[in-house]
Formats: C-alpha cells, sequence, structure tokens
C-alpha cells in the first residue's frame, strides 16, 4: 500500500468533510479514524477510488459520532441529511490548512503536531514516536490545539511566516522512529511551495534541501557528531545541492529577499566549496549581513563572528564576539574554537570543557569534550 499516497489525500479529505458542514476538529478526528481504517483494510483491499473511499468512511465516522452527542441535537439533525452524490470535488486545501493549523494562537509545539497530523496525514503514535513521547503524551497535546482552534474563525488562519517556522521547527526536531521529520518537512514544504509562490517559501525549501544534502556525512559511523570542515564532502548528495541552488536562484531572481533565502544562500556557498579553507567566506560574511539586516537574531551574530573569524582571522572573529551576550547557546563553543585558532591552546581546552558542560544535546557535548581532550594532547 501507498502511504505517501496515503497522506497526500489528508487535506483534500478534510476539506470536503468542512465545506460539507463538519467543524473542522471534528473532520480531522473522523478523517484520523478513516485512515486508521485504511491501513487496515487496503493492503488485502485497495479501492478504486482511494480519495472518495477515504471521504465516505471520514463521512460516516463524522455522523457516527455527531449521532452520539445526543446533547447536540442541532448538529444531529444537520449531518443526518446524506452527503451530495456523485464524484469528490478535486480542490486542494493544503494551503488553508497548513494557515489554520500554524494559527498565532498555538504555542510552537501545538502547531507542529497539528500540522504533522492535519496536513502531513500522520497518526498520534507516528508523531509521538518521532518525538519520543507517550502517545497518551501527544495526544493531549493534538486535542488541547484544536479546542484552542475551535472557537476561531475559519476564514482568519494564521500568517505565513508562523506557517514557514513551524515547518522548519519540524525539520530541525531531526529523526526518530518510523517517520523522518526532516524528509516529511521537506515534503510538506514542496507542497505549499507548489501552492504559492512566495520567493520565502522557495527559500525554505532550498535551505531545507542543502542542509539535507549533508544528512550521510553528519555523523561518523560510531555516531559521533562530524562537523562541517571535517565531514566527507563526497558523500553529500551533489542531487539535493543541485536542485536546492536552483530553486534558491529562482527565488532571489524576484527581487524579495526575506530570511530563509539569505540562509540558503550561506548554505549554498558551504555546499559549492571543495573545502573549508576554499569557502568564499568573505561572502558568506555579506550574507550574514543581509540576514542581519532582516533579523536582530543574535544566534545569526554568532554565525557571523565564526564568519568573519575565517574570513578576517580570529582575533576579528573574537572582537565581534565580544559584542554578544557570553550566555547564548554555543557561544563558548565558538569562542574556544576561535581562540584555538588564535593560538592560545590553554585557554582554547578550558574553553571546550566549558562548553561540553554547557551542550544541549548528547552529541554535541561528547564531540566538545574530545576537541578539550584532543587540544589538551597537543599541549603536552
Amino acid at each position: 500500500m501507498n502511504e505517501a499516497l496515503l497522506r497526500e489525500l489528508v487535506p483534500a479529505v478534510i476539506g470536503v468533510l468542512v465545506r460539507r458542514g463538519a467543524d473542522f476538529a471534528s473532520a480531522e478526528d473522523a478523517v484520523q479514524e478513516a485512515l486508521i481504517r485504511a491501513l487496515r483494510t487496503w493492503p488485502d483491499d485497495p479501492p478504486r477510488d482511494p480519495k472518495g473511499w477515504l471521504v465516505t468512511a471520514a463521512w460516516h465516522k463524522f455522523v457516527d459520532a455527531a449521532r452520539a452527542e445526543s446533547s447536540r441535537l442541532g448538529r444531529e439533525l444537520a449531518v443526518e441529511v446524506e452527503p451530495p452524490a456523485g464524484p469528490v470535488p478535486g480542490t486542494d486545501d493544503s494551503l488553508w490548512l497548513y494557515f489554520l493549523c500554524a494559527h498565532p494562537s498555538l504555542s510552537p509545539g501545538s502547531a507542529v503536531a497539528l500540522t504533522l497530523r492535519a496536513v502531513g496525514g500522520l497518526t498520534t503514535r507516528q508523531i509521538a514516536t518521532a518525538y519520543l513521547v507517550p502517545e497518551a503524551t501527544m495526544a493531549q497535546r493534538i486535542s488541547r490545539a484544536k479546542r484552542q482552534l475551535s472557537g476561531l474563525p475559519l476564514d482568519r488562519p494564521g500568517d505565513p511566516a508562523t506557517v514557514l517556522r513551524v515547518l522548519y521547527l519540524v525539520f530541525n526536531e531531526g529523526y526518530g522512529g518510523d517517520v523522518d521529520l526532516a524528509a516529511e518537512a521537506i515534503r510538506l514544504t514542496r507542497r505549499l511551495a507548489g501552492s504559492t509562490g512566495e520567493p520565502e517559501v522557495a527559500g525554505l525549501l532550498a535551505l531545507m534541501l542543502l542542509h539535507h544534502a549533508r544528512r550521510a556525512s553528519r555523523l561518523g559511523p560510531d555516531g559521533r557528531l562530524v562537523p562541517l570542515a571535517e565531514q566527507d564532502r563526497s558523500r553529500w548528495d551533489t542531487g539535493l545541492i543541485a536542485e536546492g541552488v536552483t530553486i534558491l536562484q529562482a527565488a532571489l531572481a524576484r527581487d524579495r529577499l526575506g530570511e530563509y533565502q539569505a540562509q540558503a544562500a550561506i548554505a549554498a556557498l558551504h555546499a559549492d566549496a571543495p573545502s573549508t579553507a576554499e569557502t568564499d567566506w568573505v561572502q558568506i560574511v555579506e550574507w550574514y549581513d543581509e540576514l542581519l539586516r532582516l533579523t536582530s537574531n543574535p544566534v545569526v551574530r554568532l554565525n557571523r563572528a565564526v564568519a568573519v573569524g575565517q574570513a578576517d582571522g580570529p582575533q576579528a572573529g573574537l572582537a565581534e564576539l565580544s559584542a554578544l551576550d557570553p550566555g547564548l547557546p554555543r557561544y563558548a563553543a565558538v569562542r574556544a574554537y576561535l581562540v584555538e585558532r588564535a593560538g592560545d591552546l590553554a585557554r582554547a581546552a578550558s574553553l571546550y570543557a566549558d562548553a561540553a558542560r554547557a551542550a544541549t544535546s548528547a552529541p554535541e557535548r561528547d564531540h566538545l569534550t574530545r576537541e578539550a581532550a584532543r587540544v589538551r594532547q597537543a599541549i603536552r
């Protein structure tokens, strides 16, 4: 059975139920029930019209649920009427659902979970497994998100920036269970890009592809984190890089620069370089300057300090770093790297150790601990 096709149909089926009078939360619940039934029955008895089958099954689930709520007579009467006969309309409701699920009233975690359910077509169990939380916890999170949306007008969904932020959050969650969240985010962003001509959507898609192209080289055989400078570039996916660059160039040609396009341009320069030493660091600094004109994000300033250290020398990078908050994530790691390049190995070893203690993930902590040991070994 083609599970990818099944997930692709979810937004359209939810849209059909909503246009027939179902509220969003009930429609989404009914479609999930239909998906579970499809996963059980389709392998042995595949339907000739998958979308029509899902619409019929989901509508019946919705009707059954509405009838069970005997205290809500008005809804019962409304759904007693049989749905219109004939073929299911081909309206694509994906774009509407993207914006609805990324409503500003939702927390980022709730928006991500609801997007994966309603737009991505994943089951609660799949999402919970990917996020390494109990299924009941994820079910509560999704239910809470739908309750928050229940009293809101469906014609006033979230703004584009929120949609893109949610998709990028999904991408950065990594990989777990039977759902590759990075690949899922790329799939959803492709669909969004196909529904809108916004250059920032294309910029985000390009950024994801360029980062994803390096996936195979990010971890060593033993699971250790491999920094960019040490990655085996022959393992980078040149097809994804070429696609990302092509999409980015088309977006930049629209002359409506946004944050994701600027980030993708930086990623493209890294992807194009044969090695760290041959990277066009001057141009990367220029793109960071463009990015800072679009956002005051301190993490951007931190990354710019690294680029300045590469383009103009470690002392220039340290000067840039001195203007930033030492409490920033990765500040100590960046300082350690620049101090090592400046030749102060004893101080660098101490800073690497500090950075390891402040690391928020085991792979990063292990990497920084090894860096501290490496530098101490060089001192002896």
